[in-house]
């Protein structure tokens, strides 16, 4: 067999890889035979491909693999799928966090530089940056100032294992410190607080709220969290029971907890998709010349909040 140059190796290596992106199967003693070398420069050929993929993936964001297949009993080219997310995407991501001003402005900094080093093209990384300079610059942290993402991973693990924890929690309506004991059941989000759900398995304890059936949790700002432990007992609620939190946050209003109920209001705002989206369970009952008669499904007082937020657009029914 001839020795093949550095130019003759590189055109072999741009035909084998023009070969695979064409969908075809690449077969090492063929593709040796066609170019008058062993299979073991083809195999350096694809592993040469294999490296240069690897690599440009993290300037394109798509990674493709070559695998072998025996059926075909030669190499091809997967299918690639994104490993990174366009740029349009990672500016999204990046105003609704800054929306959220749930984190302390340290901590937003630094999660909205990793997001970006991480996600972004390093070409594209100033410009996005450039695009939330002026808001990152004037972000308003939350008033409690407190970093709790540590403790909310410790939450997750507790909620994952079906493990109780006990919590000092600074209740805010007399600014008292209480102990309580609970079966914690998911983490949510909403107008700038997270927050954790969970259930009181103490009877006696649970008198003292205005819910009592079990079905409904109670629910607790992490930030107010003074101090937690997580239990090595475990609890258990029948799949029968679990708790949904797609369904429950249909229908909570600013994380005010309380009974289901069924609210009904005539509104004459402007932009009725407005209030559908607020209120995922909303149902339209009737509408005349713009003005709705709407229904809902709510938990607890929150619904109150919103209604009287909503000014003259809105006038409770029931």
């Amino acid at each position: 067999m001839k020795s093949a140059g550095k130019s003759d190796q590189t055109d072999r290596i741009l035909r084998i890889y023009s070969k695979l992106s064409d969908g075809y199967v690449v077969n090492k003693a063929e593709e040796a035979e066609r170019y008058h070398v062993n299979e073991r420069s083809i195999q350096r050929d694809i592993e040469h491909i294999r490296n240069f993929l690897a690599e440009d993936s993290e300037r394109t964001g798509t990674l493709n693999t070559i695998v072998f297949d025996r059926i075909a009993k030669g190499y091809r080219l997967e299918n690639s799928y994104q490993v990174r997310l366009q740029n349009s995407e990672i500016l999204a991501i990046c105003k609704i966090l800054l929306d959220s001003r749930a984190f302390t402005k340290k901590e937003m900094v630094e999660m909205l530089d990793k997001l970006i080093t991480c996600c972004a093209p390093q070409i594209n990384q100033k410009r996005v940056k450039d695009l939330i300079s002026n808001e990152e610059f004037h972000y308003v942290e939350p008033r409690h100032k407190k970093k709790f993402i540590g403790q909310m991973w410790d939450l997750g693990r507790a909620i994952n294992e079906s493990r109780y924890i006990e919590v000092d929690y600074y209740r805010i309506k007399d600014k008292q410190i209480v102990h309580r004991k609970l079966q914690p059941v998911s983490i949510m989000f909403s107008e700038y607080y997270f927050y954790l759900t969970a259930f009181i398995p103490d009877e006696n304890m649970r008198k003292k709220f205005d819910v009592l059936n079990d079905s409904f949790p109670t629910i607790y700002r992490i930030d107010r969290i003074k101090s937690l432990k997580i239990l090595e007992e475990r609890f258990h609620i029948p799949y029968s029971n679990r708790f949904e939190e797609g369904e429950f946050r249909k229908r909570i209003q600013f994380m005010y907890g309380g009974k289901l109920q069924r609210v009904k209001f005539r509104y004459t705002g402007p932009d009725i998709d407005a209030i559908l989206d607020r209120l995922p369970t909303a149902k339209i009952l009737a509408e005349d010349n713009g003005v709705y008669i709407v229904s809902a499904e709510v938990f607890g007082t929150g619904i109150n909040m919103w209604l009287r937020s909503q000014g003259t657009y809105v006038e409770l029914i029931q």
